[in-house]
């Protein structure tokens, strides 16, 4: 997950923190042991083993995903790596340092150096607790940026599938319905031009409704009534006698549902019913208000090949719409008919 500019940034960082670390261990030793130039080795010393150690640990970490393990088990590594790397920095400083005073290159102001099992721990312990406090610095902040990459990832996820989403709705209006309409107005130009003109301005409405409002999350029950008597005027050229349209509209016109839902159930009650029934049939739409809900009834003819499970785009858009809210879509056997009930809180 990491990128190449954030591992220039993480070598410029961590060298500039342990050359800042070997500044200082040269000078507490200075202070505190009296300068001297085996003092200066091994505060350089150490600092150079810690910074090739946290970038070995680092690079270990990342190539063998260590993130995508479970938490134990990733604490259990990172502490393992503490504790082998500390041992590790100690016994590269006591090579250097004990070939220095051997050859004289350095010296110590007790003139040797003490590595008495006590001193070593001690030495160790230090060492340790320096690589842990980077370790877990680094990890922390790894970690923040794991998490902040991982919500970006799935917000743009989200973001595609609302955009799938909205595309699969508008393509419902797209291929089939359109071809008819565009070949009902081929022949109607000529037998009746203003019926035609009619039509063009109906079939302009509903696409730009389509386009326009696909994607948005609520709208009036008006606007909706409004697009889907359009809707209806150009299938009734389609269907003609076959497709007779009954309303019982007593709710508020400013309630609120989410956009194209009635025509979807509208569309849906006409392709699975009334277009498959040959002689048509009644497509009934009713919309009240009751117990602080917008409640919608669609029934139409069961078709000769009806399949009550629902799970078209439209349909599926439809329960998407009312997940997480008190709202219902059910699709329903009724007898010979087949009712769609929306219920949308207000």
């Amino acid at each position: 997950m990491h990128q190449p500019n954030s591992s220039l940034r993480f070598w410029l960082l961590n060298t500039i923190a342990w050359a800042a670390y070997a500044l200082l261990n040269v000078f507490l030793m200075a202070q505190f042991g009296g300068a001297s130039s085996g003092g200066t080795l091994i505060g350089v010393a150490l600092a150079v083993a810690l910074w090739a150690i946290s970038s070995v640990l680092r690079w270990r970490a990342l190539t063998a995903h260590w993130w995508d393990d479970p938490a134990p088990l990733l604490l259990s590594k990172l502490a393992a790596s503490v504790v082998f790397g500390a041992l590790l920095a100690q016994a590269l400083i006591a090579a250097v340092l004990l070939a220095s005073l051997r050859n004289g290159w350095v010296r110590l102001p007790a003139g040797t150096a003490d590595y008495s099992l006590a001193s070593a721990l001690g030495y160790w312990l230090n060492t340790a607790i320096v690589l842990a406090l980077w370790t877990g610095i680094w990890a922390g902040l790894h970690s923040m940026r794991r998490a902040r990459l991982a919500q970006l990832a799935q917000l743009r996820a989200e973001a595609a599938h609302s955009a799938l989403e909205r595309d699969a709705l508008r393509a419902r209006l797209n291929p089939h319905f359109v071809f008819n309409a565009l070949n009902n107005l081929r022949a109607l130009i000529h037998e009746d031009p203003e019926r035609a003109r009619e039509m063009v301005t109906r079939l302009s409405r509903t696409l730009r409704h389509a386009l326009e409002h696909g994607g948005a999350g609520r709208v009036t029950l008006d606007e909706e009534l409004a697009v889907v008597d359009d809707y209806l005027a150009i299938e009734a050229v389609h269907y003609e006698q076959r497709l007779r349209v009954v309303k019982d509209i007593s709710a508020d016109g400013g309630a609120l549902l989410p956009a194209m839902a009635l025509q979807l159930l509208v569309e849906n009650a006409i392709k699975h019913g009334i277009g498959v029934t040959p002689s048509g049939g009644e497509l009934h739409i009713a919309a009240r208000q009751q117990d602080g809900a917008l409640l919608i009834n669609v029934e139409n003819p069961l078709g000769v090949a009806a399949d009550t499970a629902g799970h078209g785009v439209g349909l599926a858009y439809l329960r998407a719409q009312l997940d997480g809210t008190s709202g219902r879509f059910e699709l329903r056997r009724e007898g010979d008919r087949m009712r769609a009930v929306l219920e949308v809180p207000q």
